[in-house]
């Protein structure tokens, strides 16, 4: 047995001990993930080796972790390539790369994360020292005629070196002397289980605690796909999710550049629910050779594609990566904006291949992806795959697309109609679709306040405006033809006209500052009146929701157009002509005014209106009686 000797650490490594023995970092259980790494790498390097080398490795490998409970020990085991004596005062003597400096700062901080040390200093394995009072490490290399080697430190300032003369195996093992108030936590076999599942589950060798296997599910995303069965994606969908359920859809893709990774996703059949509480719940799990760097990472894919489920594996990105480090990562950006292209390229190819299939997918799924409108790089892809409900379209669960909607257009039309609305409905029997409904004219149908966000930032497809029906130019409507006669009553006379003018005013006298203007209208054929917007620009459920978000509960001004075909205004002129104060003018207008509002969903008390119609209906039933004598 050779000599034991003393060597002190360099400055650096003490310093960062230090840190590491002090520190407050709460997730002490990462040391295991980082020991099993070092164990799978070492693994790795003696199946290269042999196969470089064309001859048989007789021994197995693995990786075992044993407990004692009583002794407070945590042990793991190794069959990899092992270290010789300078490569183990190599690998755990010093830091590569790192400078003294950069430490010390580090330190002062104080409040940058051992997480962020480790990924930047590729030091996992001093992340034992959290849980370790001390730690021996015995090893033996492939090398032929190597001798075994036990390095032990208390992680302190200096470590013991000495070479045996015993026959031990190739390979590695690590025996941790637990913390006095850590030992009942790592020498709990179930404990180190699920620790072992939740971060090293998919290690390409056999992990054992004690005698069990506990890495038994396959990382199926680097595997070839012609070799994988629906039922294998199925299972592993289920075991990633917990969902009961198949997945909706499968994306399987290896990219090669411009940065190298795997990915494996799912759709699920279902959303994650109605009422947004599971926004959190999102994201893809970020591996580096098979080893989890973190749970549901966010930044991967964008929040409109958040359900999305499954894992990305990548050889590029530095293993022990911290989260802080993530966030700037120019890989993971590449990563990022690969995986987008892709699930959006495969959401357009089931669209164009299968357009039932892509409607199941949307009335899942289309409520979340419609956030998508704040992804200007992608806007075009995004516009070619939301769906919404139409006026053209007899089924109300039917879907039309924008590229859809241009081919039942009407020749010459370059502008794709839009409505909000509470539901179909409402917008069946909104006054300022009356003009489409007259002309045959399609009209998309928006239900959620979340579409008029995604027209407002679209603008327009394909060369088509995207306009609102409620701004809508009569002139480009006007030269459509009518699908039907319209039953108008004879235009107003030269001599009946300065009535109108004056029928007008009188009504805005009724109102007074509760409207801006009333007009005559060109866009309605069977409500006597509507309300528009005196900007032209905001539509009226815009209007509401920035009402909404701001809190203002009051009724806009607005302006009232008035239908001067309509039997209801005629007679309106009528008792003008003949008495210019009669009391049914004012009472027309508010109960008109009041009506129009009720429609937009402004009127918040109807208890004048109730009065008035029930006022009304007792005097019009009383000359309908006299009229039938």
């Amino acid at each position: 047995m050779g000599k034991k000797t003393t060597h002190k650490f360099k400055a650096e490594v003490s310093q960062l001990l230090d840190i590491l023995v002090h520190s407050l970092y709460t997730n002490k259980e990462i040391f295991l993930r980082e020991l099993i790494s070092n164990a799978s790498d070492a693994l790795e390097k003696a199946r290269f080796k042999g196969q470089a080398e064309g001859a048989e490795d007789t021994v197995a490998p693995e990786i075992r972790i044993a407990c004692d409970a009583d002794a407070g020990t945590l042990t793991i085991t190794d069959t990899g390539v092992g270290m010789t004596r300078d490569e183990l005062m190599r690998n755990i003597g010093t830091i590569a790369h790192s400078g003294t400096a950069e430490l010390t700062r580090l330190a002062g901080e104080g409040k940058e994360s051992l997480d962020a040390l480790i990924g930047r200093f590729g030091v996992g394995f001093y992340s034992v020292y959290m849980v370790a009072d001390e730690v021996e490490v015995t090893t033996r290399s492939i090398e032929p005629d190597a001798k075994p080697v036990v390095w032990t430190s208390d992680g302190r300032t200096d470590y013991k070196l000495q070479e045996l003369d015993e026959d031990l195996p190739r390979g590695t093992k690590i025996v941790v002397r637990l913390k006095e108030d850590l030992a009942s936590q790592f020498t709990n076999a179930a404990h180190l289980k699920h620790i072992v599942n939740k971060h090293s589950n998919f290690i390409n060798f056999p992990i054992y605690v004690g005698d069990e296997r506990v890495n038994t599910i396959q990382a199926l995303w680097r595997e070839p796909k012609f070799q994988i069965t629906s039922e294998q994606y199925a299972e592993f969908y289920k075991f990633l999710t917990f969902d009961p359920d198949d997945p909706f859809d499968t994306l399987h893709t290896s990219v090669d550049a411009p940065v190298q990774f795997n990915a494996l996703m799912f759709i699920p059949k279902h959303g994650d629910d109605p009422f947004g509480m599971g926004r959190e719940n999102r994201g893809l799990d970020l591996y580096v050779r098979r080893v989890l760097i973190e749970k549901q990472n966010k930044d991967l894919l964008p929040e409109y594609l958040g359900f999305v489920k499954g894992v990305v594996d990548t050889e590029d990105l530095p293993l022990n990566i911290s989260r802080e480090t993530l966030q700037d990562n120019i890989l993971m950006r590449k990563i990022s904006s690969t995986l987008v292209k892709q699930v959006l390229d495969h959401l357009a190819k089931m669209a164009k291949d299968d357009a039932d299939r892509y409607a199941d997918f949307w009335r899942a799924h289309g409520e979340l992806f419609k956030a998508g409108y704040m992804d200007f790089l992608n806007k075009d892809k995004f516009a070619g795959l939301v769906r919404f409900h139409s006026s053209g379209l007899e089924d109300e669960k039917g879907l039309t697309s924008f590229a859809d909607y241009i081919t039942r257009a009407k020749e010459d039309q370059k502008e794709i109609y839009y409505a909000y609305g509470p539901s179909r409905e409402a917008l069946n029997l909104s006054p300022h679709l009356e003009v489409f409904r007259r002309k045959g004219v399609e009209v998309l149908y928006l239900f959620e306040p979340i579409d008029e966000f995604v027209m407002d930032a679209l603008s327009e497809f394909d060369g088509w405006s995207l306009v609102s029906a409620e701004h809508a130019d009569p002139a480009k409507l006007d030269k459509f033809e009518s699908l039907e006669a319209e039953d108008k009553p004879e235009p107003l006379s030269d001599t009946e006209k300065p009535v109108l003018d004056k029928l007008l005013a009188r009504m805005k006298d009724a109102l007074g500052d509760a409207v801006t203007e009333v007009k005559a209208s060109a866009r309605l054929s069977r409500s006597p009146v509507c309300l528009a917007n005196p900007d032209g620009n905001v539509t009226s459920s815009m209007d509401k929701i920035m009402r909404v978000m701001s809190k203002d509960s009051s009724i806009p001004k607005k302006i009232l157009e008035v239908n001067p075909d309509h039997p209801l205004v005629r007679n309106m002129l009528t008792i003008l002509e003949r008495d210019e104060n009669d009391p049914f003018i004012e009472q027309a207008a508010n109960q008109l005014y009041e009506s129009a509002l009720l429609l937009e969903g402004y009127l918040t008390d109807p208890h004048a209106l109730v009065g008035r119609v029930q006022d009304l209906l007792t005097k019009s039933s009383g000359w309908y009686v006299a009229s039938e004598k």
